[in-house]
């Protein structure tokens, strides 16, 4: 049984000079073309480019199981073991953040974006939630646990790029309160 093909939302740009991103959003596809493309080409593109998120979103897919055992080891990697989520689920909902945590009961939810994203991405996105249930606030004693992780940088630059690319609001602060997160796309 094959899966279902997923709803494809194409949006032109006339900032967008040459390059098609595409990402998911929810249960579709949004793929950023440049406006003044043509139509033939535009099929051409958008027909490969969600090819290619697809099959990234299929090899990258991993369960919530495996999401759990992943929050575990990269506990006790990073954090000494300290931090032990109740529930780690992806979910589908989260538009405007990569991940979320309610470090009251524990529960720590990933974007089903990040799927077909490198691991060291992921892995971050997690961290970043798993040391809120350490830290609730993004002071510097917060920012201090993620220090050891080696792709912290790298992660965070990744993220801010698909953030630019996908025409989403960019957030340079460190204040839980803002809705689009902070510094590297997360938000806890």
């Amino acid at each position: 049984m094959t899966a279902p093909t997923p709803e494809v939302e194409v949006r032109r740009s006339a900032r967008r000079r040459t390059t098609v991103t595409a990402y998911r959003e929810g249960d579709r596809i949004v793929v950023l073309v440049p406006a003044r493309l043509s139509k033939r080409e535009e099929q051409r593109l958008v027909a490969d480019v969600v090819r290619k998120v697809q099959a990234a979103a299929h090899r990258g897919r991993s369960t919530d199981a495996e999401l759990t055992t992943r929050a575990a080891q990269l506990s006790a990697r990073y954090l000494g073991g300290l931090a032990h989520p109740s529930s780690v689920r992806w979910v589908g909902n989260q538009h405007s953040r990569w991940g979320s945590c309610t470090p009251l009961n524990g529960t720590i939810r990933l974007s089903d974006r990040l799927q077909g994203m490198p691991e060291y991405v992921s892995d971050y996105v997690l961290l970043h939630e798993l040391a809120h249930l350490l830290q609730p606030h993004h002071g510097k004693s917060f920012w201090a646990l993620l220090e050891a992780y080696p792709q912290l940088e790298r992660a965070r630059g990744y993220l801010d790029g698909v953030t630019f690319g996908a025409g989403m609001p960019a957030d340079d602060t460190d204040d839980v309160s803002d809705a689009g997160g902070v510094p590297g796309g997360t938000s806890g």
